[in-house]
């Protein structure tokens, strides 16, 4: 068995961190979920689960980020950090959303309610999740499916790249 030849200027997964530039010449997923610290595992999951795609990756997690930053719009590296995830966002051809049950995450909620319409959304919310009746309503108004787990959320973007033309012959 032979493996694919993959062209050098276009390696398959490119993973971009916040607040980094990124370009628009292949298909974009933004990971939107709960950052726990010290790492978020999912986003480690659905990226190793992606890797073997030409894609790019806009992960959202900083490792600079510390209890020092103020969440408030006079502080520049937070206005800095949310405005890269809003543009990142609407850029993204997929945004992939995760909701960890043992997580609150109210940004991610915000997030949903953002780009829900634009049904560019795959959503992963597992049971246990503190909102999860919100989210499934929320998804089944506008079409989108929720799955239970990373590995079911990275087949479904899977999915989506074909459906939209974004990747051929996955």
């Amino acid at each position: 068995m032979t493996s694919p030849v993959l062209d050098p200027v276009l390696p398959r997964c490119r993973i971009v961190m916040a607040p980094n530039a990124y370009s628009k010449e292949r298909p974009t997923i933004f990971l939107s979920g709960s950052i726990d610290r010290p790492t978020a595992t999912w986003q480690s999951l659905l990226t190793a689960a992606l890797s073997h795609l030409p894609v790019t990756i806009l992960n959202p997690h900083r490792t600079d980020w510390d209890s020092t930053w103020r969440e408030d719009v006079d502080f520049a590296p937070f206005r800095e950090q949310v405005n890269w995830e809003l543009d990142a966002m609407e850029a993204a051809d997929i945004v992939a959303v995760y909701f960890n049950p043992e997580s609150p995450a109210p940004i991610t909620l915000m997030e949903l309610g953002l780009f829900a319409k634009e049904k560019k959304m795959v959503v992963a919310c597992p049971k246990g999740y503190y909102k999860r009746g919100n989210v499934q309503i929320v998804c089944q108004k506008y079409g989108i499916e929720v799955v239970d787990n990373v590995a079911e959320l990275a087949g479904r973007v899977v999915n989506l790249l074909g459906e939209i033309g974004a990747i051929k012959d996955i």
